[in-house]
């Protein structure tokens, strides 16, 4: 069964939401709902990572994430915070949220034993950019899955090492700028997502929603790509990812129940009313 991640954006610089959330009580409000939808977890990103976007200083997260973090754990709502400073983490593992969704897939050794001590799982991001603000480059699609699988194998096999236990990393191929300004990478990407699963052996998260892909395929703005995310979001579900990450779980929600139930044979009771 797929489970649901909903988006809150608490920055001003989001390419598909940017400031409609930076209020903590409108983020609040917001994330209850989303979790009232249907979400298992409310990921909470104070910072954007999509070209250009100005870096935010981990301070900064914090003072964004605080009184809204503080105001949902205090409602028994799970959290994941998607920040890639340590210093951002450190603080969100502080405070018990239940994941941490790092957009550079951890790449900081000296922060393991940290993440070794805490008990929250981990989302491992492939990104073609490293640990360096995205810019808008052209991947090769034919190589993509390889540069994947080489990635997860030497980052899996670090932080295990480090003391971090496998159950706890959750894995997310990247989408969107990600992978390439180019489509044809996210395409591949998801058309691949059952043997990442089979190469790895660990839950998978995917991320499309309103993703620069869906737009130059859509030929939308982001806030206008609900079907093209929706159909995406479906496709995945239908490779058994194990999370998807999405800003409308509503849609994501009744999506899924409908396709759950058109793939149940159907009563032969139903069949007489026909």
């Amino acid at each position: 069964m797929t489970a649901l991640m909903g988006i809150v954006n608490i920055t001003r610089d989001s390419f598909s939401d940017g400031g409609h959330f930076i209020s903590p009580q409108n983020a609040i409000t917001h994330a209850i709902e989303l979790f009232g939808s249907g979400a298992a977890v409310i990921d909470l990103g104070p910072s954007s990572s999509h070209p250009g976007a100005p870096v935010v200083p981990p301070e900064i997260e914090i003072e964004h994430l605080e009184s809204v973090m503080d105001t949902l754990l205090s409602r028994q709502i799970p959290i994941s915070v998607d920040s890639f400073h340590p210093e951002t983490q450190r603080y969100a593992i502080a405070k018990g949220v239940q994941i941490i969704n790092d957009v550079h897939g951890f790449p900081h050794p000296y922060f393991y034993p940290e993440l070794a001590a805490s008990n929250c799982s981990l989302v491992v991001v492939h990104n073609i950019h490293g640990n360096k603000p995205a810019e808008r480059v052209v991947t090769d699609p034919s190589t993509i899955m390889s540069k994947i699988y080489q990635f997860f194998d030497q980052r899996i096999n670090a932080l295990v090492k480090a003391g971090i236990a496998i159950e706890r990393l959750i894995l997310d191929p990247g989408m969107g700028y990600l992978l390439s300004s180019e489509p044809e990478a996210s395409l591949v990407v998801l058309q691949n997502i059952r043997s990442l699963k089979q190469q790895f052996n660990l839950p998978v998260l995917v991320s499309v929603s309103r993703k620069s892909f869906i737009q130059r395929i859509t030929e939308q703005p982001p806030i206008m790509t609900g079907a093209g995310t929706l159909s995406t979001e479906l496709f995945a579900a239908a490779q058994a990812v194990d999370w998807i990450r999405t800003h409308d779980v509503r849609a994501l929600r009744d999506g899924l129940a409908m396709q759950k139930r058109l793939t149940m044979p159907v009563l032969e009771k139903e069949l007489e009313l026909i």
